[in-house]
């Protein structure tokens, strides 16, 4: 018999951005578990949810921190996040895959095959892509800065799609097209 974890019990909250709609996260003792923006709350459970069973608890104290500093960098102010990351409930690749995309820094890019390579598959980039679409945490986890290997914004799962990751580029101080 195999011993059964209980769902982790996360607290999550939001914020209003004048661009992207309420910004969500939900923080687990571990860290954070989920960052979305431009969704209601119903949607932003489910959002939390596909990662696996979880308590759900709105309140705001404990997400304020992840919450203020995701606004500092959608204000163009914070250009790094200090919070930990949960990577609970995630395959080892997914796990390899984020922490590449979570090392290229503020205002550079790099394409699919560039985080294949860093992950030691450089043959992998369409199951980079593939890990990146379903990115529980927008902006700590930054997908925006991936793009195609022809240098195209190639696509983005996020509210807004390419358009939102055009301007986020933008704010980082890079223009593609």
């Amino acid at each position: 018999m195999t011993a059964r974890h209980p769902a982790p019990l996360l607290f999550y909250a939001a914020q209003p951005h004048k661009r992207l709609g309420l910004v969500w996260a939900a923080v687990s003792e571990q860290g954070v578990w989920s960052a979305a923006y431009g969704i209601d709350e119903p949607r932003f459970c489910d959002h939390v949810l596909e990662r696996g069973p979880a308590q759900l608890v709105k309140q705001s104290a404990p997400v304020a921190a992840v919450l203020a500093q995701m606004l500092d960098f959608l204000a163009g102010k914070r250009r790094r996040f200090d919070v930990s990351v949960d990577f609970s409930n995630m395959t080892p690749f997914q796990i390899a895959v984020r922490k590449a995309v979570m090392a290229v820094p503020y205002g550079q890019t790099a394409s699919y095959g560039d985080i294949a390579a860093a992950v030691g598959n450089p043959r992998a980039a369409r199951a980079v892509g593939g890990v990146q679409a379903s990115n529980p945490i927008s902006f700590i986890i930054p997908c925006h800065r991936i793009i195609g290997a022809n240098g195209s914004l190639a696509g983005y799962g996020g509210f807004g799609g390419l358009e939102t990751k055009r301007w986020l580029l933008k704010l980082e101080g890079m223009e593609i097209s």
